[in-house]
């Protein structure tokens, strides 16, 4: 697996867990979870293979 996905795996875990704790807590700068999500998945696409 490469850096590029590995690292788009790892940025949309942390999004979904701060989107999570949003839920339930406000807390300053939840909003950029979403922003988490979107990088972490473009980045998981764009990753390739190998």
């Amino acid at each position: 697996m490469s850096r590029i996905r590995t690292a788009g795996i790892a940025v949309t875990g942390l999004g979904i867990v701060g989107y999570a704790g949003g839920i339930f807590v406000a807390y300053p700068g939840r909003a950029f979870s979403v922003t988490a999500l979107m990088v972490g998945i473009t980045l998981w696409a764009v990753g390739g293979n190998t």
